[in-house]
């Protein structure tokens, strides 16, 4: 199941919305997430999504948290820009290319 963090995020961003619009999902923003419900909702021009819309994303959201999670794990694996360089500098850019081309094909995204 998806959170709701992520849901809301895409009905949001579905209907011309962004986080920086609505600031962080803080005591202070116009969104505020408290113990997996809505707690408060203050979006100018927007109405407070009902659950039907919230479960409507659930795939979406999903697949966002997934591919989330393959990009955090494919940054582990790429390793810092520094690293990366000193492969570059001591065995090629064929074979940076090679590594990370595979780093992505074995953490593919949906």
């Amino acid at each position: 199941m998806a959170q709701l963090f992520t849901k809301v995020k895409l009905y949001l961003e579905a209907n011309g919305k962004t986080e920086n619009e609505i600031g962080a999902f803080s005591e202070t923003s116009s969104v505020l997430l408290r113990n997996d419900s809505i707690d408060r909702w203050e979006v100018s021009g927007l109405a407070r999504p009902t659950d039907e819309q919230l479960n409507a994303l659930e795939s979406q959201a999903i697949t966002l948290e997934n591919n989330n999670k393959i990009i955090s794990t494919r940054k582990s694996l790429y390793g810092t820009s520094e690293q990366q360089l000193e492969i570059l500098v001591e065995q090629g850019v064929d074979k940076l290319i090679e590594r990370n081309t595979k780093i992505k094909t074995d953490n593919p995204k949906e």
